[in-house]
């Protein structure tokens, strides 16, 4: 029975994190961890991190012992890099890539158990709305008074010729018109290249 489980787009340099997944390559899980305990890398804390996953998939999915596992492969690709400049002498500036990195993580077992399927989390059925009863306060009449309230009355306005108010146009935020072309007096006489 394998187990997987994926880090991506870690911000380290794959050659760094290949230092500290080359000493683990093949350890049973317990050992590794402890491994990685005593480790003076900084790429030590994401790869415990994956190891720590994978056995939580492979406890809760499979149902396998954490002492039955060990690292079968372990993996340091290359992600995107990304590109930055970092600025020189002289108004020059260098490129700086900043890359990064995933880590591919198989677990294995040392001892064949029965092969155990993955737990597969039963989907509900999907709810159609239009066959759900409707609830008793909805369904409530409307009395003669509360129709009166409801409905807007329009006897006295006229359909015809009434202008359409935004009020999302009136206010501090709202566009004013501009009046006019014509420049003030000091926008004439103090202009900004003038000698």
């Amino acid at each position: 029975m394998e187990v997987k489980a994926k880090a991506k787009f870690i911000r380290m340099s794959p050659t760094k994190i290949r230092l500290v997944t080359n000493l683990i390559k093949k350890m049973p899980v317990a050992e590794a961890l402890n491994q990685l305990r005593f480790i003076n890398k900084l790429a030590s804390g994401p790869v415990a991190k994956l190891i720590k996953s994978a056995i939580a998939n492979a406890e809760h999915n499979f149902e396998l012992a954490k002492d039955n596992l060990f690292i079968k492969e372990l993996t340091v690709d290359q992600g995107p890099t990304l590109k930055r400049s970092m600025p020189r002498a002289h108004g020059r500036a260098t490129p700086i890539r900043k890359k990064t990195s995933h880590i591919n993580l198989i677990l294995g077992e040392i001892k064949a158990s029965a092969a155990v399927k993955a737990k597969k989390q039963a989907i509900a059925a999907p709810i159609k709305l239009e066959t759900q009863p409707k609830k008793e306060a909805e369904v409530k009449l409307k009395t003669a008074a509360e129709a009166e309230i409801a409905e807007p009355k329009t006897e006295g306005i006229k359909e015809k010729g009434q202008a359409i108010i935004d009020p999302r146009m009136q206010g501090r935020r709202g566009h004013t018109k501009i009046e006019g072309g014509a420049k003030g007096f000091a926008a004439r006489m103090f202009r900004r290249k003038s000698g």
